[in-house]
């Protein structure tokens, strides 16, 4: 996927690890991190990240 736009989160600061996101074709989601752009990428769906986000964005259940 080295040939995609990757994009990083508004939330990353300058000179943090951050994961880069890319849409390489419909149904697809790739994510790498920041610090090794051209190393290892994680593929996964939509869905998959969606509800991923949306976890991260409610938070962990409490008991």
């Amino acid at each position: 996927m080295p040939t995609h736009m990757w994009q990083k989160s508004s939330y990353c600061g300058e000179g943090e690890s951050c994961i880069h996101v890319a849409t390489p074709a419909p149904g697809a989601v790739g994510l790498t991190e920041s610090g090794d752009p051209a190393g290892t990428v994680l593929r996964t769906t939509p869905a998959a990240w969606a509800a991923l986000v949306r976890a991260v964005k409610e938070g962990l259940p409490r008991d």
